[in-house]
């Protein structure tokens, strides 16, 4: 069986994440959307909230699956016995970034990465630009999954 992670802190998730996630599950047998703890990052919605927005939005789909890990993602894959990290690229700085992590992981363990290109009527959206949306009381209902709602803003 074909596994991979998916990793993000999905703050929220955007349509970038759902395209990349929805592409994946084309080509994995299982694809768990891990979402990563890091206690130095403050979050403008706690874990509950972005696992229960990402569960919501998939569903029904039964190849996904959703998940929370901290540490180092190749020690998660392990455990979770995952051969592959799907990740998303929306530009030549992704690549970069993402190209570094990519190698590191890849030294520390067998666990190949997997690269695709974020669609490109998406491929502009982040979870930062989205939680800055949010913020200004924008409306952020176009760049995000319908199940990111909520009565309160964070």
């Amino acid at each position: 069986m074909r596994k991979a992670i998916f990793p993000g802190s999905f703050d929220p998730i955007t349509l970038g994440h759902y395209d990349i996630i929805s592409r994946g599950i084309t080509l994995f047998d299982e694809v768990v959307i891990a979402i990563g703890i890091n206690a130095e990052k403050k979050y403008m919605f706690s874990l509950e909230q972005r696992k229960e927005f990402i569960e919501n939005a998939f569903k029904n789909e039964p190849k996904i699956k959703v998940m929370t890990y901290e540490g180092l993602t190749v020690d998660f894959c392990k455990k979770i016995d995952a051969q592959f990290i799907l990740r998303g690229l929306r530009n030549p700085g992704d690549f970069e970034f993402e190209k570094a992590i990519a190698h590191t992981n890849r030294k520390l363990s067998e666990i190949e990465t997997v690269f695709l290109l974020t669609s490109s009527g998406k491929s502009y959206i982040s979870s930062s630009i989205v939680r800055d949306v949010i913020r200004n009381n924008g409306d952020y209902t176009g760049l995000v999954p319908d199940t990111v709602n909520f009565k309160n803003k964070p």
